[in-house]
């Protein structure tokens, strides 16, 4: 949801954007397609996805053996750093949109984090978007040799996700086309979020306090959420 809007976000401000996936080894393969979605709803100048396997290292709940948090109160989501956390992932994420926009001689690079993350994400706060801003200038040719400054957008930072719902409104984009679940399941070939993972709690929180419905599918248990 976040980097669908981060993209619609940047094409308002008037940037070509070209969207960049990861197959990092994830347990579920369901975002990938969604950004597939998302990308052709939006009408990128290309989409790319690129292999990384993460789940060679293991170490987070999403590429590991690893029980992903369910039914956590709300006070718990946020406080430390949850089992989801995928080691330094954000940053090999970077370094890779980095030398695609050294390629496409491109110098915005923009993300879909935001205040309600970088609580429990250490790769998520604004401290590490400046850190990676002065790397970028020395890791490439670009920066060294022709002085070229990146510049990392986080137009979500301070939002919450119910104010991430309304900008989703205002720019147009069908959130039906994303995917938040750390937990999915199929059933009927229909992919079902499980609705207590605490993606989906934060996702239905936000659409609550925005007073809008989320229009993707949750599981029976869970359809009072979706109704």
């Amino acid at each position: 949801m976040d980097s669908a809007v981060t993209a619609a976000w940047a094409r308002r401000q008037g940037f070509r954007v070209h969207g960049l996936s990861f197959d990092y080894g994830q347990r579920h393969g369901q975002e990938l397609e969604a950004a597939r979605r998302v990308a052709q709803g939006l009408g990128l100048e290309q989409h790319r996805t690129v292999r990384i396997d993460l789940r060679a290292l293991g170490g987070s709940a999403l590429t590991d053996e690893i029980e992903v948090p369910r039914g956590r109160e709300p006070e718990e989501i946020g406080q430390g750093v949850p089992a989801t956390y995928v080691p330094a992932r954000n940053t090999v994420f970077l370094s890779v949109a980095l030398g695609w926009a050294e390629v496409l001689g491109a110098r915005d690079l923009c993300l879909g984090i935001n205040a309600v993350d970088y609580s429990g994400y250490p790769d998520c706060r604004p401290e590490f978007l400046a850190a990676f801003e002065r790397l970028a200038g020395l890791a490439t040719a670009a920066g060294t040799e022709q002085g070229v400054s990146y510049r990392l957008h986080a137009p979500l930072m301070d939002l919450s996700k119910a104010e991430i719902v309304l900008l989703a409104e205002e720019l147009d984009v069908d959130l039906a086309w994303t995917h938040t679940c750390y937990s999915p399941h199929s059933e009927g070939g229909t992919i079902l979020a499980c609705g207590t993972c605490d993606a989906c709690q934060l996702r239905l929180e936000g659409f609550r306090q925005a007073g809008r419905r989320d229009p993707i599918a949750y599981g029976p248990r869970h359809d009072e959420h979706s109704a």
